[in-house]
Parts: structure tokens; sequence; C-alpha cells
């Protein structure tokens, strides 16, 4: 009996996964079935068209919760619904009536006009919010569905776009800050970036992929935007042979399943960067998993299949033609913020400033417009750390300039924890939280500010209000994952999960988390004073707070 159960298995097909290059296109979850009933592109249409005109009420399911995201658009969270509530009401009853709009910024890349106009529909529009987000782009919050047709018609006028930056589609392309005016740049990546925006943001080819797909393309030695947890990255390097080009990276990733990038080594030229970069979304779309959201990330294609395996389909199925080898990029010891006053390749400056965990308002950034124009060119960028940069300013303007943006609570001269403090959205606004983050973490900063004024090194900390890790927690020093916890009269109360020592660089690893240790909320800036105390008394002369993390004993770390 038992060799005839065994027979059953063994004879029975494996389990399909929805990948369309297989011939499975019969959609395996309802986030397919509304993909594969089309009307993607069309929501923009319909949002000004229908829904602009009939209010919230007229927004049908499928539309609020699935396709108004390909035109930018998502639900946020109703006011006053604690975290303890979000696995346990359905999403009619989270949900507001004001909505979430992503600006997308690809490379960072703001002129003074599009800032300006992007303040000024904040204020008009969206309740004077204007966050800067982790992946370089600006998220408006409390949007009417009835002003969506002015406020596009505004961004369209200096070309911003919010089209697929919720969606499963190519979402922004990361840059370097820096890019075109860095000093040790190896390679500028912006044609690349405007080229693969120009041809394949918000069109059918790539708009109905497993998930989305987060890519980088940066010239900067060392790296500046995170490529070792993105899908797809092209990172600068210089071949002994052809020169300067971009060494490609896949398969990178966090949330709950977090996965480092691996190296194709392959060398990619400047000008076939969005030619790969094509072949790698079709890839990705025709081979990707489709029957569980959750492993639909490029990701656990890449685990599974191994490098080797998609170089090999990348070239002789999509390029039709093999990539050059090439060598590795350089290791960067700490991620680069660009915040202060740096010197650029020109004989200008760049200022780079700290708003605390990203919060602006629509007035600052209309301010900051100003700013950018008067004492620079009118280049703004935006950092993968929720920060800002203004290039081009003469070094006789950059303190002048620095005690502007003071005033404005933008801090060139940070403390370290001011500097190096992340927060998401939280439960002010996501639908997936469980804590609140941007208050509580502008909170900490201020305590730790007083607890610890002479601090001497940087110690990155990130507040998540959920595991999707929007402001990544695993490669934190300090990590903090929103949970519920017990409070001391037995009920739940908000809290974190505590990870401890993540870092990317020459010592690339994902924070570990000390066995049961959780935190409620109010009990955060004790602990991490504490943490760092220990650090600082127990370190060795040149040792980070990640090295010391990865060999202190567990009780060290509570």
């Amino acid at each position: 009996m038992m060799s005839d159960t065994r027979t059953l298995q063994q004879s029975r097909a494996p389990r399909s996964e929805g990948q369309w290059a297989l011939g499975e296109l019969t959609p395996l979850n309802n986030s397919e079935r509304i993909k594969a009933e089309g009307g993607l592109l069309d929501a923009r249409d319909r949002i000004e068209q229908i829904y602009a005109l009939g209010g919230y009420e007229s927004i049908p399911p499928d539309d609020l919760r699935g396709r108004m995201r390909w035109a930018g658009v998502h639900v946020q969270r109703r006011p006053g619904i604690p975290g303890g509530k979000t696995a346990t009401l359905a999403p009619e009853d989270l949900e507001d009536e004001l909505l979430l709009m992503r600006v997308r910024i690809d490379g960072g890349a703001l002129s003074s006009e599009q800032a300006r106009v992007l303040g000024a529909i904040s204020e008009r529009f969206a309740k004077n919010t204007a966050d800067l987000s982790d992946r370089q782009c600006v998220q408006l919050h409390g949007v009417r569905v009835e002003d969506t047709p002015e406020i596009w018609r505004l961004m369209d006028s200096v070309g911003l776009t919010t089209a697929g930056s919720c969606a499963d589609t190519p979402a922004v392309v990361l840059g370097s800050p820096l890019a075109g005016v860095a000093a040790d740049e190896i390679i500028d990546g912006t044609p690349a970036i405007d080229e693969i925006v120009r041809r394949f943001v918000g069109t059918e080819e790539f708009s109905n992929l497993p998930r989305k797909v987060k890519s980088a393309i940066s010239g900067a030695p060392g790296g500046d935007v995170v490529h070792e947890i993105n899908d797809v990255s092209f990172v600068g390097v210089m071949h002994p042979d052809h020169g300067p080009g971009f060494d490609l990276w896949v398969g990178g990733g966090l949330s709950k399943a977090p996965k480092l990038a691996q190296r194709l080594g392959a060398w990619v030229p400047l000008p076939e960067v969005p030619e790969v970069w094509q072949a790698i979304n079709a890839l990705f779309r025709d081979y990707g998993y489709r029957r569980n959201r959750n492993r639909a990330r490029m990701k656990f294609l890449i685990s599974d299949w191994g490098v080797e395996r998609f170089r090999d389909v990348l070239e002789t199925e999509y390029l039709n033609r093999p990539l050059l080898d090439g060598p590795p990029p350089e290791r960067a010891k700490i991620q680069r913020d660009y915040i202060g006053v740096h010197p650029q390749r020109d004989g200008l400056f760049y200022v780079g400033a700290a708003p605390t965990v990203g919060r602006l308002s629509g007035t600052i950034l209309q301010r900051v417009a100003d700013l950018s124009e008067k004492y620079g060119s009118g280049r703004i960028r935006l950092t993968i750390h929720q920060k800002l940069v203004i290039l081009d300013v003469p070094g006789e303007r950059t303190d002048e300039l620095a005690a502007e943006l003071l005033k404005l609570g933008l801090y060139v001269n940070p403390s370290p924890f001011r500097r190096s403090t992340m927060a998401c959205t939280g439960v002010q606004y996501c639908k997936s939280a469980i804590a609140e983050t941007k208050g509580r973490a502008a909170a900490l900063i201020d305590e730790l500010e007083r607890r610890l004024p002479n601090l001497d090194v940087s110690i990155t900390i990130s507040v998540n209000g959920c595991p999707s890790s929007c402001a990544r927690f695993q490669i934190a020093d300090i990590g903090l994952r929103g949970v519920l916890v017990a409070g001391d009269d037995g009920t739940q109360i908000e809290g974190f999960q505590v990870l401890l020592g993540g870092s990317l660089g020459h010592r690339s690893a994902f924070g570990r988390a000390p066995r049961g240790l959780r935190l409620a909320a109010d009990d955060l800036p004790d602990y991490v004073e504490r943490l760092i105390n220990r650090y600082l008394a127990q370190r060795d002369d040149s040792e980070s707070f990640a090295e010391w993390t990865s060999r202190a004993d567990e009780e060290a770390l509570r």
C-alpha cells in the first residue's frame, strides 16, 4: 500500500505556478483574475471620467483595491483605527474615503518647477502632505477622488506621473542623487533611466507582471541605490578591456522572506542597459510565479532557478546573444546618504539635508524649490534614505543655504539619529500597518538626542509598521517591526520586534532577532539608549555597531 501511494505521488504533475511561458494562463488568485479581465491602463481614464464625477461611492471594489493602483492611486487607512484591528477588519471597514497618490521621481531627479507644482498640489488637495519615500517617490495623502483630474492636469504640465507606481508593473527606477556631478562617478546612468521610463513605463508590454519590479541604475563607486535588495540593478564598474559600464544584479528583496540580490557576472555598457532591463522584465513576466502572491516576486524565481539558469534563459530566449562577463563592483564600507556640504566635480557644491523621517509638507517643498533656484540651478535630488539634495551651489553660499534649510526643519548637520533614522507610513495611513511609525520615530530621535548628545558614530534605525519593510528594517543597525505585545494589564498594545546588525555593502547581512525580544512602543527610548551604551562600552577601536551585534551575546542585546 505504501508503495502504491508513493507511485501515485510521483506520477502527479507538479503544482502549477501560473507561469505564462509554460502555457499556464488561467488566473490562480483574485489579483490575477482582476488583471486578466483588463482595464489596467485605462484606470486613470475611469477615475477622471467616472469616479471623479460620481465620488468615492461610485468606485467598484475591483478598481478601488486593484486597478486604480495602475494609475498610482491607493486606498489609505481610515483615521482612528488602531493597529490591533488591522488583521480583523474587512477591507471596507479599514478604508478611508480619501486616497494616497504616489508620484514617481525616477532617478530621484526633481526640478524646482516640479517641486513647486507638487507643493502647491499638496497644499490644495492633499492636506499639505508630501512624504519622501525610501524609493525616491513623493507620497500625497488625503486626496479626494473628485480632485484627481486637476491634480493630474497639474502634474502633466511639468512632466510628472503617478503611472504604475503602486501596481504589478516596473516601479520607480532608482538612481544616484549625484548622477552626472559626482567627483568619483564611474559612469552616469541617467540616459538609461530616462530611456527606460520613456519606452516602458505605462505601456502594455509590462502592464501585467506577476508583482512589481524594483530596479536601480547607479554609476557611483560602491553603490548608493541599495542594489543588493532590488529585483534588478545595474551597478557602475570599470571593465579592464571595455571601460566604464554596469555590473548586473538580480533577485534581491526584503518583506517577509528577505533575500540578497546575486550577480549575474555580466557587464553591460550604458547603451545596452534599456535592452537588458527590458529582457529581464519580459523574462519575469513570462516565467514569474502567479499562483501565490507571496511568492510572485523575482527573488523566488532566482532562488529556485539559480543565476546560471536565469542568465542562460535571458541570453537564449530574450536577448538572443551572450552577455559579456565582467568584474564585480567595489564593496562600500558605508551606505552613502549625501547629507552635508560636499564638492561636485565641476567646482560647485551639493548640499544634502535631512527632514525628520522623510516627512515634508507642500509648503516646505515649495520653499525648497525657491532655495534651489536662489542658491543653485533649480536641481533637487531625492535619496533612498528619505532625504533631499540641492545641487550646483557655489562654495561661498553653502553656509547661507544650510541656515535657510534649518529654518524649514531640514538639517544639513544633523545628529546621528536624525541623519540615520527612517520610518514607513505606518498606521496613520497604511492599511497593513500594526504600529504608528512616523510620530514614534520622531519622538525617539528627540529623546535620543537629549540622552546621547555626543554619539560619535552613525547607527541606523528603521521603524516599520508591518513586515513589508518599506523602511528596510532587516538591513538597519536597529530594525523595528510593528507587532502587538501584551501590556501590563494583559491587553494587546502596539509594540515592536527588534532586529539588530543588518547592513549592506562590504558586510551584507540581515539583522538578527534576539530570541523573544518584543518591546512595548513606549519602552523604545530606554531600550535603544541601553543598547547603544553597551555598544560604546564593549566595542573595539574601529568596530561598527553591526559588527558588535554579530558577536555580542543575547543578554547584551536585551
